[in-house]
């Protein structure tokens, strides 16, 4: 069981990290804005991230996912990191907080 729960921690630790991380259009993290459709961890501390972008020619395109994909490796019970990108289902403002919502005025 306390394997689980270091999984659950590192978990929380990459979502924090996530939380540090800006789009550099949008005064809001790339967490609260619904761009991180998934984090999945195995019992090697392997970290794949699956993200989208607010759209393909973002102008982060090419930068965001290495930022992800540092950041998260820099945690230190991190093995590797792999970031996937992907345009299925694509991002829309539904998929923000209302934490962002808030922070952007659109509630």
């Amino acid at each position: 069981m306390e394997e689980f729960n270091d999984t659950i921690n590192l978990g929380e630790n990459v979502v924090k990290v996530l939380k540090g991380i800006y789009d550099p259009e949008i005064p809001v993290d790339i967490y609260e804005l619904g761009l991180i459709y998934d984090v999945m961890i195995n019992e090697d501390n392997d970290v794949k991230i699956l993200m989208t972008l607010t759209s393909p020619n973002c102008p982060v395109a090419e930068t965001l996912p290495m930022e992800v994909e540092e950041k998260v490796k820099s945690i230190d019970e991190v093995k590797s990191c792999e970031v996937e990108i992907t345009f299925d289902p694509p991002w829309s403002k539904d998929l923000m907080s209302e934490e962002a919502k808030l922070e952007l005025g659109m509630l």
